[in-house]
């Protein structure tokens, strides 16, 4: 069918690679009769949006997401033929002019909880939000400090570390604050097992283990990083680390039950939020090979680009499909076919 069609002149896309964009982000189509030697570019067109072609060729085309962009298919036009559709799943914004520095939070009922962390000590308005599943964005507190990492337990309880101060809060439904542990040095990401021992990156260089009793420990000594730890607790029993370091190739560790700790998968450029989704499959936000985005993680710890976009710090799966992706000021909503 390619064949026939390009020998006609009309455009075919074969592939679309990677399933997923935001905003900004880029898709590559491979395909046949992309362009017509003439010197003028096809058009790619996300609904009634047009993107920006960053590479351009006869068989491959890089093009770049516009803010406008519509869910659903990308069509190719050529010498005035339009392509067959190409399905891809383009993320819809739902929060703006936030301050994420790591993973949004998911409760069970699927709501979204994220940040304005702001800059170190700066205390704003509303520092954590909460975002319905009709995309209401409402305050949820303004008592932490430089809120960082956020992870909700099997309660439904909010627990949130505050780099300013190296403090773990805890958050209930009505948003009422309290002090769960102190003393964990710049503390950024979150994880728990599955005994809900909590996890606590320092990024200092320590992970801190405390118990369900409050008691803390010393579970592991790493490189320190320049921004944040990013933590995901895997089935497998291992503690999954990321955060970039004064390395310009850095890698995704995980530490073993006694602490021990190794490289996982490497090459990132700025490993940042690290997210496992109900597959067992681990996701982090990077950039890798030149391209910028969220990678999944294979079984033999290689990267495959599932979603493509500027900016990315952290993600969340959310209980009824699809995904969220936090930037470093928006929040977008994912749906789940295609990824």
């Amino acid at each position: 069918m390619a064949s026939n069609a390009a020998k006609n002149g009309v455009p075919f896309i074969a592939s679309l690679r990677p399933p997923a964009a935001i905003s900004g982000g880029t898709f590559e189509l491979r395909g046949e009769s992309f362009s017509s030697g003439d010197g003028v570019n096809p058009v790619v067109r996300f609904g009634d949006a047009s993107g920006r072609l960053v590479v351009g060729g006869s068989s491959r085309v890089i093009v770049s997401v516009p803010d406008d962009a519509e869910d659903g298919v990308v069509l190719l036009e050529s010498k005035g033929q339009a392509s067959n559709a190409a399905p891809c799943v383009i993320g819809r914004m739902v929060a703006e002019n936030l301050h994420p520095v790591a993973n949004p939070a998911v409760d069970a009922f699927g709501n979204v909880y994220t940040t304005r962390s702001g800059t170190r000590g700066e205390k704003v308005p509303v520092s954590v939000f909460k975002i319905d599943t009709t995309d209401t964005v409402r305050p949820f507190t303004s008592e932490i400090v430089n809120p960082t990492g956020l992870i909700v337990d099997s309660r439904g309880i909010l627990l949130v570390s505050a780099r300013n101060e190296g403090t773990i809060y805890s958050v209930d439904a009505a948003g009422d604050v309290e002090t769960y542990a102190e003393g964990m040095g710049v503390a950024t990401g979150l994880a728990m097992d599955a005994q809900e021992n909590l996890y606590v990156g320092d990024r200092t260089g320590t992970i801190f283990k405390i118990g369900r009793d409050r008691q803390i420990f010393v579970f592991a000594t790493m490189e320190p990083s320049i921004s944040a730890y990013h933590l995901a607790f895997g089935t497998d029993g291992y503690l999954y680390v990321s955060g970039p370091t004064t390395s310009s190739h850095d890698s995704v560790k995980r530490i073993n039950a006694a602490g021990e700790v190794e490289d996982y998968a490497s090459g990132f450029g700025r490993p940042q939020g690290l997210a496992f989704d109900f597959d067992e499959r681990l996701h982090v936000a990077a950039s890798f090979g030149g391209r910028r985005g969220i990678f999944r993680i294979s079984a033999d710890a290689e990267p495959e680009l599932v979603v493509s976009g500027p900016g990315i710090v952290g993600m969340a799966f959310l209980p009824a499909g699809g995904m969220v992706v936090a930037t470093t000021s928006n929040i977008y909503r994912l749906r789940g076919d295609g990824l």
